[in-house]
């Protein structure tokens, strides 16, 4: 009788103590070119983890999913007996088991409820024929933040290069709404160990996002269709773990290394299918993890990150989550088209005191595109607030090239009807595209290889942007 031996298989994260043997620098002549541009110095983050740590983990047998040069380390498939053995090597510093093969709790485990639902809440609606006072079914959520002006002025995204990391892009290379951008699909990622394709049937989620910046049909237009994309799935479809957090890192420092510009990404981590990964709120705080510390990281290498708040506004959990809760950011939090915040949209502020969410957007009955047949529909969701506000600082980086992450960011921030009373549903407030562009008074006209162009002038002290022969002030209104 022949007696068969099951071996489980867990997933960790090992942490090395340094990056010994490393020579290469992990970034495209494009991501070189950008940080030269922008005056931000190559460090030892910048280099690959060390390939003779690597070559020690392949020679146990174990299985490496992916490397992380900012956290250094990598996320290896093994046994218990293995990594206790790999636990014994002088330059790894530490293990994080990530996730148990197989092992799956209930589904009413800890506060979050449903764990697929924890982070992407979203509520499919019914399509909706053509509303007569939209030219688009999409004018509503780009004119409450005001950004259908930067749109005629001739700013959808131009320049600027995006990274949508989420879940499934299903029929995302057939849609016919995503024709008219094809060619500015510039790459397809996977970060993930599904075996699915990113474009199966596993997941819409992340083509629903997308949507959101790119579609364009006769009833829909995206907020920034001139922009260039990656599309990065680094949520897994069964399982709910801390893994994922390290997919998360493995696809932002994939963007970075091909010179993304600004990363929008409706995933968020705070429950997980084994009740004692589950995080807690004093972890909300920017640097427990490793998700929120890459967040950052990228932020400081010139990188505009945009996260979804989070749905568990009216839930006993009712917090932001991870990487939400990172610093120099933006989260997003949802409101509908009449301005008030919708109720499942996460609460701030961040453990350690820090406003969150920063923005707000449409997030409730959004206009989306439906990946089963191109009719717009409408969602609920955080996950579909974010998009747009990536998509409106796409426009405004369109507008002033010459502007970094950070002022971007601020610009935004500031432009917001609660900037001078933050509220920890609401955060800032809602911003104003047309005022963040027109807040400063460096830049005395509109690059002239938009069209149609638009003037700022100062007269008498007061702002004024000339567009088309007509007058705007700094609100967006016209005079």
């Amino acid at each position: 009788m022949i007696t068969q031996l099951l071996i489980l298989l867990f997933a960790f994260f090992v942490q090395f103590m340094d990056k010994a043997g490393s020579t290469h620098i992990a970034l495209s002549p494009t991501a070189l070119d950008k940080r030269t541009e922008r005056s931000i110095a190559i460090d030892s983050l910048d280099y690959a983890v060390s390939p003779i740590y690597l070559d020690s983990l392949r020679q146990t047998g174990c299985h490496i999913y992916h490397t992380s040069r900012w956290m250094n380390g990598a996320t290896i498939e093994t046994d218990s007996t293995t990594i206790q053995h790999i636990a014994e090597w002088a330059f790894v510093d530490t293990i994080y088991m990530t996730r148990r093969r197989g092992e799956k709790a209930p589904q009413n485990a800890g506060v979050f409820g449903d764990p697929a639902e924890a982070k992407r809440q979203e509520v499919i609606g019914e399509e909706h024929p053509l509303r007569q006072e939209a030219t688009w079914l999409s004018d509503p959520q780009t004119e409450q933040l005001q950004l259908h002006l930067l749109h005629e002025a001739g700013f959808h995204g131009q320049g600027i290069t995006m990274a949508i990391v989420d879940g499934g892009f299903q029929n995302v290379n057939t849609l016919t709404a995503f024709d008219a951008v094809r060619e500015q699909i510039l790459g397809i990622y996977d970060t993930t160990d599904d075996t699915d394709s990113v474009m199966g049937t596993t997941g819409n989620h992340g083509v629903k996002c997308f949507s959101a910046i790119a579609a364009i049909t006769p009833d829909y237009q995206g907020a920034a269709t001139a922009a260039n994309y990656y599309l990065i799935r680094s949520e897994e479809n069964k399982t709910e773990s801390p893994k994922e957090m390290d997919n998360w890192v493995a696809a932002i420092e994939l963007a970075d290394s091909l010179g993304v510009d600004i990363l929008s990404s409706s995933l968020g981590y705070a429950k997980f299918d084994d009740p004692q990964q589950t995080l807690s709120y004093s972890d909300m705080n920017g640097q427990t993890t490793r998700c929120s510390q890459a967040a950052q990281i990228a932020a400081a290498k010139g990188m505009l990150v945009v996260v979804a708040a989070g749905n568990d506004g009216n839930n006993a959990w009712h917090y932001i989550c991870a990487p939400a809760d990172a610093d120099q950011i933006l989260t997003v939090g949802a409101v509908n088209i009449h301005d008030s915040i919708a109720a499942f949209s996460s609460w701030g502020p961040t453990a350690d005191g820090r406003v969150k969410p920063e923005v707000c957007a449409t997030g409730y009955q959004t206009a989306l595109i439906n990946p089963l047949n191109n009719n717009v529909l409408y969602g609920n969701g955080t996950s579909f607030a974010c998009p747009i506000i990536a998509s409106m600082a796409a426009c405004l980086w369109s507008a002033l090239p010459n502007a970094s992450n950070r002022e971007i960011r601020e610009r935004i921030i500031h432009s917001a009807d609660r900037y001078t009373l933050p509220h920890d549903h609401y955060g800032y407030g809602i911003p104003n595209a047309w005022l963040a562009y027109g807040k400063t008074t460096d830049i005395e006209s509109i690059p002239d290889n938009h069209t149609p162009t638009a003037q700022k002038l100062l007269i008498n002290g007061q702002l004024w942007i000339l567009h088309s022969g007509k007058k705007y002030n700094v609100m967006g209104y016209r005079l």
